[in-house]
């Protein structure tokens, strides 16, 4: 693995994102010249953060426009760049055309920033921001693990357009990156393959799909009762962690899960209700499975009956354990992450306590 010269500059695709600007911080703050691509680089309060950021060094942040759909686009951003982190990827559950809002600029976003890497001369290492979701389709997939966990040996084969297509998108993604990498001599890539993501938002953006699951807890959705499902979970700021460790720790390779945890919404739900208290509009029991088969569609549209089937009442287990030895990842508990960010939410008035 090549080694990273720190003094060079890096680029960071998608600075805007969740993830991304916790990276970005992190870069800052160990005095790393920092690429930052934005969308709408007009558009000044979007990324008011990261200038911030960059002003209080040791570091210092460059920003430049960059289209995730045109080829070319990231040249100027990469230019000098030994290390780069491709962040940029859209995250949403509910969408209505899945090829056009997840998988074209995910899968396209990832050929344009790669085959970009291959054309410089500066690039040696990529480091990719997947997902477990390119690892695991289904809770339900676990009976075809050897161990009874998701490891990074193991690929999602189950997601499709039409059934997880968020899932389908970040493995279709993951795989085009390997095979681009498979097939050039110039960089090395990693991986880094977080589970659901949570904890506080360096911008105080609280739109994003992490945000909006874990609203759903408070907001009325799961009033009369919450589906047994089996999720993992991992701070945002130990993501951050591993990115930069996988940039810069000269034996990292291949894929990294990075999950703190593996839980249920039973679990989360409990935790903030603990936190809490009675003020919210918290589940107050767990629904039976066969009901959530017959309601959960009419509900959420994300819910289908296929999902149901193959992910409530079933648990989800990722092993974490090449994080920890290779990245030096320690993870916090899920419940201090869980509680600083759903704080946010109710200081961002995004949920409001049920009135006495």
């Amino acid at each position: 693995m090549p080694y990273i010269d720190q003094g060079a500059p890096v680029l960071v695709t998608g600075a805007t994102g969740y993830v991304a600007g916790w990276i970005i911080k992190q870069l800052v703050e160990k005095g790393v010249h920092v690429h930052a691509t934005i969308r709408d680089i007009s558009d000044r309060d979007h990324y008011a953060h990261l200038t911030k950021i960059g002003e209080t060094g040791p570091g210092k942040i460059e920003f430049f426009e960059a289209d995730l759909l045109q080829p070319g686009s990231f040249a100027a951003a990469m230019e000098h760049c030994q290390l780069v982190f491709h962040t940029a990827s859209p995250f949403r559950l509910n969408v209505k055309d899945p090829q056009t809002e997840l998988v074209d600029p995910a899968l396209e976003g990832t050929r344009n920033v790669l085959n970009q890497a291959t054309e410089g001369r500066s690039v040696r290492r990529v480091i990719l921001t997947s997902s477990i979701a390119a690892i695991a389709g289904d809770n339900a997939d676990l009976e075809n693990t050897d161990t009874g966990y998701f490891t990074e040996k193991n690929w999602n084969t189950t997601s499709s357009l039409t059934h997880q297509p968020y899932n389908y998108s970040k493995t279709l993604a993951e795989r085009e990156a390997w095979k681009i990498a498979e097939n050039q001599d110039r960089w090395r890539l990693v991986s880094i393959n977080p589970a659901l993501v949570i904890g506080p938002s360096l911008s105080g953006e609280t739109g994003s799909e992490s945000f909006r699951i874990i609203k759903s807890f408070a907001d009325g959705s799961f009033e009369m009762g919450i589906p047994e499902y089996g999720i993992s979970l991992v701070d945002v700021r130990e993501v951050a962690n591993a990115h930069c460790a996988a940039g810069y720790e000269h034996e990292a390779y291949g894929r990294y899960i990075v999950s703190a945890k593996n839980s249920n919404f039973t679990e989360v739900a409990k935790i903030l209700k603990d936190n809490f208290g009675e003020r919210f509009r918290f589940p107050k029991r767990v629904l039976p499975k066969f009901l959530v088969w017959l309601a959960g569609p009419l509900v959420d549209p994300t819910l289908t009956r296929k999902a149901v089937s193959r992910n409530v009442g079933l648990p989800m287990r990722v092993e974490n354990g090449r994080s920890i030895q290779d990245l030096g990842v320690a993870y916090r508990p899920i419940s201090d992450s869980l509680v600083e960010m759903f704080q946010q939410l109710v200081e961002a008035g995004k949920i409001r306590p049920v009135e006495s």
